[in-house]
C-alpha cells in the first residue's frame, strides 16, 4: 500500500461538503495512511451539507503537526467555520511551514488565506472565492487541481480524483 505508516490530517466543521471529506478520508484509508478526523472541539459531531454526521478525534489545539504528513481541508460553508477557530488556523499554518502537503479543495481555499500560507504561490479553489485567493497573493489557476511544491488545490467536487492522485503522488515522492 503506497502511504502505510503515513498519517494524515482531515479538518471537519459544521457544514462541510460530504463528497469532499467522505472521498478523501475513504481513498487514503485505501492507501494504507492513517487518516485522523481533527475540529475545533474532541469527541464532536459535525454534520455536512447532506446531513452526514462525523465524530471528531482530535482538537486541532491538541494536534502536533510534527507528528503528521499532510493535512486535507474540504470545502463546503466548513472552512467559513474553521477559520474563526485560531487553533484550527495555526494548525494549517505550522503544517504548511513545516513542509507537509497541505490540500485544499473548493471553499477550503479560506483557510489557506486565514493561515496567510498562499504568498507566491499558484492556486485554484471556487470560482467564488478567487478575488480572497488573489488578494492573498496567489496566482489564480483555473483547472482542476493545482500543485506548487507541497500545497495542492482543486476546485470543485467533480475535481476529487485528480486532486487525490496530487495527493498521494506528493506524500510518495
Amino acid at each position: 500500500m503506497e502511504l502505510e505508516g503515513r498519517k494524515i490530517i482531515i479538518l471537519v466543521e459544521k457544514m462541510y461538503n460530504d463528497r469532499e471529506f467522505w472521498y478523501p478520508y475513504y481513498r487514503l484509508k485505501e492507501t494504507g495512511a492513517e487518516v485522523r478526523v481533527v475540529a475545533p472541539k474532541s469527541g464532536a459531531t459535525y454534520k455536512g451539507a447532506a446531513g452526514i454526521e462525523v465524530q471528531s478525534e482530535a482538537a486541532a489545539g491538541e494536534v502536533n503537526p510534527d507528528d503528521y504528513d499532510a493535512l486535507v481541508i474540504p470545502g463546503g460553508y466548513a472552512p467559513d467555520h474553521m477559520r474563526r477557530d485560531p487553533a484550527m488556523v495555526e494548525l494549517v499554518r505550522r503544517m504548511a511551514a513545516g513542509g507537509r502537503v497541505v490540500a485544499a479543495i473548493c471553499h477550503a481555499g479560506w483557510m489557506l488565506v486565514s493561515a496567510d500560507v498562499l504568498k507566491g504561490k499558484k492556486a485554484t479553489a471556487f470560482f467564488a472565492i478567487r478575488d480572497d485567493i488573489v488578494n492573498a497573493g496567489a496566482e489564480w489557476v483555473d483547472q482542476e487541481v493545482v500543485v506548487d511544491g507541497k500545497l495542492i488545490t482543486s476546485r470543485q467536487p467533480d475535481d476529487l480524483p485528480a486532486f487525490l492522485k496530487a495527493i498521494i503522488a506528493a506524500m510518495i515522492a
